[in-house]
């Protein structure tokens, strides 16, 4: 416990020096900043997150594959460890509709590394992200909050890129189960092998049970929560597997911004890095303990440095899991 406490002071404290960074260049938006905006258009709900606030928490293992050590000398990397994980819906509302095709999907993982040390990895049912900085994500909020559809539509018009995220999810089915859809983890890291070789990667989880999409009409039929329940029958059966693979990057590619895939992306060389295995259902206390940290990383895989939504994030989650967590 004292172990896991000192990981988390200091990742808080990288945190925080992160996003003060952050919000000190031309962004113009702190943590609390993104947090606050959040809360304004979702409402604030007492020990909830302020953002993918519906979700189920989740235990099981991640066993690497054979080609994952080339690629990176990540502790994970070199055998089979336990993890935590959480299915959730995106936004604020402790409420939101299982059914809804224009709402992202998100897939956490915390790989437990042992002797309270861990990593995690956050990804969503979208190959991009809505906001290209933070400014923008508190510029998007404050236009949708409004209601305003003139405003709506102003603010969309001068920024195309936050139109992609909800382009993609709506030419695309609503999924049918959390085990059942592609994930993406958005931004671009690097890996280091033991050898010193970099890699460039975007990751990408990939569902054993293939990709299981309704209608909006079969969604909307099933109810607004359906998901526990479809994954409660369908854990009972066997666990639900998922193969972590990485996109490889070439030179030239961008990191600086998630609203924006590689060329070619889905055309992209993978390699295997393992299979995650979601075993069963855990108590929703196990995962208010703690946030999945996109910036919890260890050596042998680095978040981009040019992306300020990438270094915005983990300050901003820790904001929200202090405020969750103060009575």
């Amino acid at each position: 416990m004292k172990s896991h406490r000192r990981v988390f002071a200091t990742i808080l404290a990288l945190a925080i020096i992160a996003g003060t960074a952050v919000a000190a260049k031309a962004q113009q938006a702190s943590p609390v900043d993104l947090v606050d905006a959040l809360n304004a258009v979702f409402g604030k709900h007492a020990g909830a997150r302020a953002a993918h606030t519906k979700g189920i928490c989740l235990t099981g293992m991640f066993t690497p594959s054979a080609d994952a050590p080339k690629l990176s000398k990540a502790p994970h990397f070199a055998k089979p460890v336990p993890i935590i994980a959480r299915f959730s819906l995106g936004g604020g509302n402790p409420n939101a509709p299982d059914s809804a095709q224009d709402n992202v999907r998100g897939f956490a993982i915390k790989f437990d590394l042992g002797d309270g040390a861990s990593t995690d990895l956050v990804t969503i049912s979208a190959p991009v992200f809505f906001a290209a900085t933070p400014a923008q994500f508190v510029a998007f909020l404050q236009a949708v909050g409004s209601g305003d559809q003139d405003k709506i539509k102003a603010f969309f018009a001068a920024h195309p890129e936050t139109t992609r995220q909800n382009a993609w999810l709506t030419s695309h089915p609503v999924p049918a189960s959390y085990a059942g859809v592609d994930y993406w983890g958005v931004h671009a890291f690097t890996f280091t092998n033991a050898d010193g070789k970099a890699s460039l990667v975007k990751y990408k989880l990939v569902p054993e049970a293939g990709e299981l999409g309704l209608t909006p009409e079969e969604a909307k039929a099933k109810g607004p929560d359906f998901y526990a329940e479809e994954l409660k029958e369908r854990l009972a059966k066997g666990p639900a597997v998922f193969d972590l693979t990485a996109i490889m990057g070439k030179t030239g590619d961008q990191t600086s911004d998630p609203t924006q895939r590689w060329d070619g992306e889905d055309n992209r060389p993978t390699t295997m890095l393992g299979k995650i295995s979601i075993e069963a259902i855990a108590p929703q206390a196990t995962c208010d303990a703690f946030s999945f940290l996109p910036g919890n990383v260890v050596d042998g895989i680095a978040g981009p440095t040019d992306d300020p939504i990438f270094a915005i994030r983990t300050p901003a989650y820790i904001v929200s899991l202090t405020r969750r967590q103060t009575p």
